[in-house]
């Protein structure tokens, strides 16, 4: 059995060429990012170095600090997060009688002003010495509840002593990310109910899986990674070009699992049922070529392998494509780690594999597509008894498609499940729900493919 990760490199810590996902300030900005020495990240009003980044574990914090060649990344111990824990969790019966009843926010409490923050930066004070001398010097900070002095350290620590937490980018962590910023550009796929329809369509290792990704290789990419590099899978088109398939490049899949990462026009895997599978295709046109990139721009997401940083929100082009912005010094060039390419075209033989053992499952997301016309083409290419899982934002797509499954007889334990879910606070003795919390996430219409003629019995 051969290797699918390289011994050599350890996954957990960054390298130079990697993709990364940076957290700064708990949310407030979520920045996708390739690491090399040229690459830099923007906090504020002050661009800083990704170069500290590289070789540090995932989850590391850091801080930006001002230095004597500009402001630049350093990386916050654990000890100094374990003690600042252990304050936070201090006894909270000694501020009962505590409130905020008598406090007015008139602008007056404070006796520093901004010449005075000036000027403890030119002496070289850092950020979190800045902090201490607004509470020091706050007339109200003392009268607060503990819960209120928090909100106001954690408020001011974010204006001068921003945090970036590195993040490696998976399946969760990429779907929150786009789910948050631009929910449109993945058909508001939430990260739960992406895991609804894994779960549903029974994605495993060692399995085939068909799959039909019109939100820009999300879908794939988790797929991919539920499957660990055992096991392909198809990435099926119904037009001409292909869909884009972006976010794929993100997740940092060696070169095993980019091998078994194939694309296949819908067409080339139904040779006896073309005239049916054009008149799909005849249908989607509009869509597939609203949704795919054209030459021009095909040929700048090729460039997206060499860019070096790239925003969550960024600006939208006319055709709903986001446009990386990469942030690269002109004057210093190096070379970063290139990464494999996923999404070659499957071999004859590996088609024809498919088409005598058929595919282990069916997931689809293709919102902007008929439902029913493309399950009717591709549902004969799974093996009997095996799951298929389809989501759209709309309920009755799933359900015109249902009801033509069951008057078929082509499927049996046929459901459509709508995912809910509601976040929490879970913080000493503030425990509640979220204040705003998402209140959508689409539907999944799952089933098992049976054999509905007379001559299969």
């Amino acid at each position: 059995m051969s290797k699918i990760i390289d011994p050599t490199q350890n996954h957990r810590v960054t390298w130079e060429g990697c993709s990364v996902l940076l957290d700064i300030n708990d949310g407030d900005r979520v920045v996708f990012a390739r690491l090399s020495p040229a690459s830099t990240l923007k906090v504020g009003k002050k661009n800083c170095s990704l170069k500290p980044l590289i070789g540090c574990p995932f989850g590391s914090v850091f801080r930006l600090e001002d230095g004597k060649d500009g402001p630049y990344l350093s990386r916050v111990l654990q000890p100094e997060e374990v003690n600042d824990s252990q304050e936070k969790e201090g006894p909270v019966s000694e501020d009962i009688s505590k409130d905020n009843r008598e406090i007015i926010d008139n602008n007056t409490a404070q006796s520093l002003n901004g010449e005075d923050i000036d000027a403890m930066r030119r002496q070289g004070a850092t950020g979190d010495e800045i902090v201490e001398a607004l509470i020091a010097n706050s007339a109200t900070f003392e009268k607060k509840t503990t819960f209120s002095q928090e909100k106001y350290r954690v408020r001011k620590q974010k204006k001068y002593a921003p945090r970036v937490l590195l993040r490696r980018p998976f399946a969760r962590s990429i779907c929150e990310a786009y789910f948050k910023k631009y929910p449109s550009r993945i058909r508001s796929l939430r990260f739960d109910s992406l895991s609804l329809l894994l779960s549903m369509a029974n994605v495993a290792a060692y399995s085939d899986i068909l799959v039909v990704d019109m939100v820009g290789g999300l879908l794939t990419g988790a797929v991919a990674e539920r499957l660990g590099g055992a096991g392909y899978v198809c990435n099926a088109y119904m037009g001409v070009t292909p869909y884009p398939m972006d976010i794929v490049r993100i997740f940092n899949f060696s070169e095993e699992i980019c091998k078994r990462i194939l694309q296949c026009c819908a067409k080339d895997l139904l040779p006896d049922r073309s005239n049916n599978c054009d008149q799909v295709m005849d249908q989607t046109t509009r869509v597939c070529d609203s949704t795919t990139l054209p030459k021009e721009r095909a040929s700048s997401c090729e460039s997206l392998s060499n860019s070096v940083c790239m925003e969550v929100d960024i600006a939208v082009r006319n055709n709903g494509v986001p446009e990386v912005i990469a942030n690269e010094s002109s004057n210093h060039v190096t070379k970063t780690a290139k990464n494999v390419k996923a999404g070659d075209k499957a071999s004859k033989e590996m088609i024809m594999s498919w088409m005598e053992r058929g595919f282990s499952s069916l997931v689809i997301a293709a919102p902007d597509l008929d439902v029913w016309s493309i399950l009717q083409e591709l549902l004969p290419l799974l093996s009997y008894s095996a799951p298929f899982a389809i989501y759209h934002h709309f309920l009755q797509p799933l359900a015109t498609c249902m009801h033509h499954l069951q008057i078929q007889k082509m499927a049996v334990g046929l459901q459509i499940s709508e995912p809910w879910l509601r976040e929490y606070q879970v913080l000493p003795s503030r425990t509640h729900p979220c204040m705003q919390m998402s209140s959508f996430g689409g539907y999944i219409l799952s089933g098992i493919r049976i054999c509905g003629d007379e001559s299969c019995s």
